[in-house]
């Protein structure tokens, strides 16, 4: 498997992690300055996010990925993935989303890992 696989497939657990509010798994695969900025301006901490992930903050029933762009560049890679989301955020209802994530990537020890990422709508 080519980097690029491999990052891809990191992005598909990545959501897998995040419908079964597996946070163990989740931080397996960031980086320990992670950060993830939403679509709504809030920067959060990895910990902060996984915080609201299990507090029900935020709920995830279903990801499909409509396409999983890779850069790879040495240790570090850039990742836009397109997914149709079920979710329910903040309070609100289940709704279905259209999220672009723009991820960061570095390889620590062999392994990719996520750094950063920031959600925007498609």
């Amino acid at each position: 498997m080519d980097e690029a696989e491999w990052i891809r497939k990191l992005y598909r657990k990545y959501w897998q992690y995040m419908i079964e509010k597996n946070v163990d798994g989740l931080r397996s695969l960031m980086t320990d300055d992670y950060t993830l900025l939403h679509m709504t301006g809030v920067k959060q901490s990895a910990e902060a996010f996984l915080k609201g992930l299990l507090d029900g903050t935020f709920n995830y029933y279903s990801a499909e990925h409509d396409s999983i762009e890779v850069t790879v560049a040495g240790d570090h890679a850039n990742m836009i993935g397109k997914s149709r989301v079920l979710a329910a955020v903040y309070g609100g209802g289940k709704h279905s989303w259209r999220l672009r994530g723009d991820f960061t990537l570095r390889k620590e020890n062999g392994r990719w890992k996520f750094s950063s990422s920031s959600a925007s709508t498609y």
